[in-house]
């Protein structure tokens, strides 16, 4: 294969830091530009304040007159590194980017980087789609940053499955069986290719049942309707939702799902309901975009400005505590939980430094992660701690993650099929009528 250079843009280190290691033997250039960029990112808890830090950190440890000038060998089997200092503006930049930015500083560096090496490939990776179109106007190749990305968003695991003309006989005989049954006596045409925690809708043409199946035994459990904290399903999904969030045995669940598809709701009321099994129970999310400066412009202090982030999960609870008579002992439950600070709501930066111990972590609109937010949080679950990953990967909204590049989507590719792990994709909206022909039709 042909040896080619990259340029990186900002937004690529700021959403790995470890980038760099991610581009097998060809060389790096980083525009001096990128780092007075990271200098700009380098306080603060987000996860782009960590990777604007560690990356920096890295680069320290590199000689710095190979770094600045020909470049430094990045590692083993890797190509070499090099930071460029600022150049003469190019004529063509210069007579179609007028505007002195930091963009067009990184598109000058690509376009002499690719002039000063005729005979080398030079592309421009950036997560910022406008920069590409620029680069790709200059006649720069350019590419988004894809190492992390889902190859088949639309054929994500459903964590679900139909199986439709199941002989009534065998139906019948499921429904009298106890809990837990021998997969055989289900008689699937496809049982070979079940995932641990998957969960199976078996139907004919008058009934159906609900099981999940349990790789450790090779069996089928049962599943039936139960209300949790006041919160019962409306729908299959709903029930395989609530199933995995209330086993025990499963410690990592991601629910995927459109608006009113009852997500967070459902976690919540699993998180409610064993909420003596738990030393806390965190809610979280992330605040997007990340680096959000339209905060500035909120009135009041930081906890003002992030209440309108938190409200929906406000709202949730509320939800499930007015399920309840007011002075009822499950009402006052929630209330003293969120008193005693025994149940925190709170933006997920605010969550990443405390200790995971005999945690239900729920984290609502997961999609607005990139995977390697997702591992670092996952990676700080300790003893006994159940960890909950909701949203839509079809309704992101930070500036530089798509359905194939979010950490939710990522989450779901990877950890299908492990033992611990259970997913759902709830796909009936329950919120209202209104809301379910609003999110299918407009």
């Amino acid at each position: 294969m042909k040896q080619k250079i990259f340029v990186l843009d900002t937004n690529v280190i700021l959403h790995d830091c470890s980038c760099i290691k991610h581009f097998e033997e060809n060389d790096l250039v980083v525009p001096i530009v990128v780092l007075e960029e990271l200098d700009n990112f380098k306080k603060g808890h987000e996860s782009v304040n960590y990777n604007a830090r560690e990356f920096v950190r890295t680069l320290d440890t590199f000689d710095p007159k190979e770094l600045f000038k020909d470049g430094v060998q990045i590692g083993k089997g890797l190509g070499k590194l090099s930071v460029k200092l600022s150049q003469k503006k190019n004529s063509e930049v210069k007579t179609n980017f007028p505007e002195d930015k930091p963009d067009h500083s990184i598109l000058n560096t690509a376009l002499n980087t690719k002039i000063e090496n005729p005979d080398v490939e030079t592309i421009l990776v950036s997560k910022d789609l406008n920069l590409r179109m620029k680069a790709r106007s200059l006649g720069i190749k350019s590419e988004d940053y894809t190492t992390d990305h889902v190859e088949n968003p639309f054929d994500i695991y459903a964590g679900a499955r139909l199986a439709e003309d199941i002989p009534k006989d065998c139906i019948k005989e499921l429904t009298n069986s106890p809990f837990i049954v021998p997969l055989e006596d289900a008689k699937l045409p496809f049982e070979h290719l079940l995932k641990p925690n998957e969960y199976l809708i078996l139907r004919n043409a008058k009934s159906s049942l609900l099981a999940c199946y349990k790789a450790s035994d090779k069996t089928l459990r049962l599943i039936k309707t139960t209300t949790t904290f006041g919160i019962t399903p409306r729908n299959a999904e709903q029930n395989f939702a609530l199933d995995a969030l209330l086993d025990p045995e499963i410690r990592l669940v991601s629910l995927t799902g459109k608006a009113g598809t009852g997500k967070t709701l459902l976690a919540l009321a699993a998180a409610l309901e064993n909420y003596k099994k738990y030393r806390q129970i965190f809610l979280a999310r992330p605040i997007v975009p990340l680096s959000n400066r339209d905060l500035g412009f909120l009135p009041g202090d930081i906890a003002n400005k992030l209440d309108p982030y938190m409200q929906p999960l406000y709202d949730n609870l509320s939800v499930i505590q007015n399920q309840f008579k007011r002075g009822s002992l499950k009402y006052t439950t929630v209330s003293n939980l969120l008193k005693e600070e025994k149940l925190i709501i709170s933006p997920l930066a605010y969550i990443r430094g405390r200790s995971l111990v005999d945690v239900f972590f729920i984290v609502d609109e997961a999609q607005n992660l990139t995977p390697r937010e997702i591992k670092t949080i996952i990676t700080r679950a300790g003893e006994g701690t159940k960890m909950i990953f909701t949203g839509d990967i079809f309704q992101i909204d930070h500036p530089y993650l798509d359905i194939q590049s979010n950490g939710l989507s990522f989450l779901v590719k990877k950890m299908q099929g492990q033992p611990m792990y259970a997913h759902v994709n709830l796909e009936k909206g329950e919120r209202s009528e209104l809301a379910e022909l609003a999110s299918d039709i407009l």
